[in-house]
């Protein structure tokens, strides 16, 4: 029998109405056997999700504040669930349990994974599946990383006994036995952590959207849909801001082959967006650009010496200053005499002198400066390696809409050209190369 793994998201799972749309969902299609659930996200805009109250307790806890008031709130979103959905659960022992042990200074990452926790019993005995502890089969080492292979293994042998279960998102544990959290978001990483111990046949992930979008509808008026989009791509995608997905919870899945099916629980019939490994069908002559993706606040850092090409090791120790000062750099666009290095503004904040001054002492280069304000923009697709002239028309579309570029960074693989223009000119960009794109 087929296998499918499904992902509900906060914003799906925010109140009792919300769970009975996802089990609707869930009943529709008998392969749907394993569920992740995150915890209750907002209900309407100025709402406050679950596990942000479960963050504010904690912060309450260790300036030794009352959370009686934050934590009752808590209690309410959780009970309201049961009411609407007219449960006989009584869920009040595991809320005391909860509140003693973060009381009693079980650390913050318990405590923001009890959202996860007790939405996943209530959904569990919802759908009249299994619960299936994350504590007991995702497993961190020491250093804080997932334990891939421990927790492959014990997740398939505990999975296998269970014809249907519920496994909540976000936490695992670490060797000492204490609760560890993924970032933010990351019930999409234990999804994908099911998926690929079940090798199942489709993971999906249901959220408040119907798939990623050609580009931000912030900056665009109804940008068309991405139906198909590989493991690739995304990665550009979302390296440039585009967070329907959170990025890790790709590399499990990918791995395995398995393809991600992004979906809208409030729009069940809507496709949504397939991730895959291979797009077979990648050249459309109409559409030669899989989508467009970008970020503010960068800033680039310019190194000029006369004979740099000939100087052996000169990249290196530019490189090994920014390592000792645990920078990373984005891009490095250089030419014979000059290396530009593309950083991120916010990581240079207190501390650019000293890197500045380093890295003159480290080449001893004829002027090295500093510009901040620069916007990268990323036009990503597997199309444009067969179609001649892509790089052409992004230059164009932009020169064309007045801006000029400051930046130019193209892999050998030709799967993205990323641009760099001044911040002011970053909504402007986008625009123009969209329009030329799609029409």
């Amino acid at each position: 029998m087929k296998v499918k793994v499904v992902k509900f998201g906060g914003s799906s799972l925010a109140d009792a109405e919300h769970f009975k749309q996802v089990a609707n969902i869930i009943k529709a299609d008998s392969q749907r056997r394993y569920v992740v659930p995150s915890a209750p996200g907002k209900r309407f805009k100025e709402d406050i999700k679950v596990t942000d109250m479960l963050y504010e307790c904690y912060e309450k806890i260790r300036n030794h504040e009352s959370i009686d008031e934050i934590y009752a709130k808590i209690s309410d979103r959780y009970n309201s669930i049961i009411a609407g959905l007219g449960l006989d659960f009584d869920i009040s022992g595991e809320l005391e349990y909860v509140k003693s042990a973060m009381m009693h200074r079980s650390g913050r990452d318990f405590a923001a994974s009890r959202g996860e926790y007790l939405n996943s019993l209530i959904l569990a005995k919802y759908l009249k599946f299994d619960f299936v502890d994350a504590e007991n089969v995702i497993y961190f080492k020491d250093n804080g990383t997932l334990d891939e292979e421990k927790t492959n293994e014990a997740m398939r042998e505990e999975l296998m006994q269970h014809k249907n279960a519920v496994i909540p998102g976000f936490y695992g544990v670490m060797p000492n036995g204490t609760i560890k959290t993924f970032s933010r978001g990351g019930s999409d990483i234990t999804g994908s952590i099911v998926a690929r111990a079940l090798d199942a046949d489709l993971y999906e992930n249901w959220t408040d959207v119907s798939g990623f979008l050609m580009a931000d509808p912030r900056m665009i008026e109804n940008p068309c849909p991405i139906k198909t989009i590989t493991y690739r791509e995304l990665r550009e995608l979302s390296y440039m801001g585009a967070t329907v997905l959170h990025e890790d919870a790709i590399f499990p899945v990918k791995n395995a082959k398995i393809p991600i099916n992004i979906r809208n629980t409030n729009r069940p019939q809507d496709p949504g967006t397939m991730i895959v490994a291979e797009n077979k069908n990648d050249f459309d002559a109409e559409k030669i650009i899989t989508g467009i993706a970008g970020r503010k606040g960068f800033s680039v850092i310019t190194i000029e010496k006369d004979m740099m090409n000939s100087e052996v090791g000169y990249g290196r120790k530019v490189l090994e200053v920014l390592e000792d000062n645990e920078i990373s750099f984005e891009h490095l666009p250089s030419g014979i005499d000059n290396m530009s290095v593309v950083i991120e503004s916010a990581v240079l904040d207190g501390r650019r002198d000293k890197v500045l001054t380093s890295i003159n002492r480290a080449v001893h280069a004829d002027s090295i400066t500093i510009e901040d304000g620069l916007a990268l923009i990323a036009i990503v697709g597997l199309g444009m390696v067969k179609y001649k002239g892509a790089a052409a028309r992004v230059f164009n579309a932009i020169s064309a809409a007045g801006i000029n570029i400051r930046m130019i960074d193209q892999g050998s693989s030709e799967l993205s050209i990323i641009v760099g223009v001044e911040e002011h000119d970053f909504e402007k960009a986008v625009c123009a190369i969209y329009n030329e794109f799609v029409k």
